[in-house]
């Protein structure tokens, strides 16, 4: 039986893009045990995959801001032991960070990941014992896939398959009728896109009979939600949710619209028409990909107008059976 393990940790948007890899390998080893390691608080997200034996948790960057407490070494203990409790085949790095390859070299397998020029901190590389060139250029989705078959020696030839499913979500805030999620939130204040534009979009939902749906993660975005929802008729701020109820509140969903961020990527890989807006990031190489409807418009200095994301909701909306 082969035994792999995915070193893939954060941020939320990067463990869905290596949701493929999961796929490709279980295609080519349908008996294949693969294990993933990935910060706490984004391990629901590969747990999704019925191809993943075991998701490994790792709290980086929690332990970092408390190595002067007990629990916290007691905690790097017992994680050490779960890494070194399998002998692998093979260890695949498709993060290509120094913290990543430290904890790749911690666990007991041959380790591979992109060479010096692949990856984001070159210098890893020097902890792997084969070294991939991948260009830069390819789609990051693609670039997680090569790692896998570069290891395992199949072709990429077949199309992304993301592997995830989860049923709508039943919820005594969520009503009992169409909803799209209108995904404001972002990392940086550079990739927001304009109120106005989320306001018009609301109302032109609301016309077709449907509502919006505002999510937000922090007090900031809390704000822009309702101060959004009190513009758009019949419009829901949701409750602040973890991931595991996110993927069923995405998954009821007719359309998302949604930033460069990792939620709106999510919700593409469960398979729901999906629409990306990039104001300040490459709309290409990272474009929102799922198995439903998904565009994306945009890059960085030069977000979509508002015409252009309207004509794209029509034709996710005309999408949806």
């Amino acid at each position: 039986m082969l035994k792999v393990l995915l070193i893939k940790m954060s941020s939320m948007g990067d463990l869905v893009h290596n949701l493929p890899l999961v796929s490709d390998i279980r295609a080519h080893y349908p008996d294949a045990l693969i294990d993933w390691v990935a910060e706490e608080a984004y391990s629901p997200i590969p747990a999704l995959h019925p191809g993943i034996n075991r998701v490994i948790p790792v709290a980086w960057r929690r332990w970092r801001r408390q190595l002067g407490q007990v629990a916290t070494w007691q905690e790097m203990k017992a994680f050490s032991a779960a890494l070194r409790a399998i002998d692998y085949d093979l260890i695949l790095d498709t993060q290509g960070l120094y913290k990543s390859a430290v904890i790749a070299r911690m666990a007991r397998g041959c380790i591979v990941g992109g060479d010096r020029n692949s990856i984001k901190e070159g210098g890893a590389a020097l902890f792997y014992n084969k070294r991939l060139t991948i260009s830069r250029a390819r789609h990051v989705i693609d670039r997680c896939r090569a790692v896998g078959a570069g290891a395992l020696g199949y072709a990429i030839d077949t199309p992304r398959v993301f592997g995830i499913q989860a049923e709508p979500l039943k919820a005594d805030w969520l009503p009992d009728a169409p909803y799209c999620v209108l995904m404001h939130a972002a990392s940086r204040p550079e990739k927001l896109w304009s109120e106005d534009y989320w306001v018009a979009l609301g109302r032109y939902l609301h016309e077709r009979g449907m509502f919006a749906a505002l999510p937000w993660g922090s007090r900031e975005e809390q704000a822009r939600s309702a101060r959004l929802a009190a513009l758009i008729p019949g419009a829901v701020v949701p409750p602040l949710m973890g991931l595991d109820v996110a993927a069923h509140f995405l998954a009821g969903a007719r359309v998302v619209v949604g930033l460069d961020t990792g939620f709106t990527h999510f919700a593409a890989s469960l398979s729901r028409p999906t629409i990306g807006i990039f104001c300040d990031s490459d709309g290409e190489q990272a474009a929102v990909q799922g198995g439903a409807y998904c565009e994306s418009f945009g890059k960085k200095g030069q977000p979509p107008d508002y015409a252009t994301i309207l004509k794209a909701v029509d034709t996710a909306l005309a999408s949806v059976v």
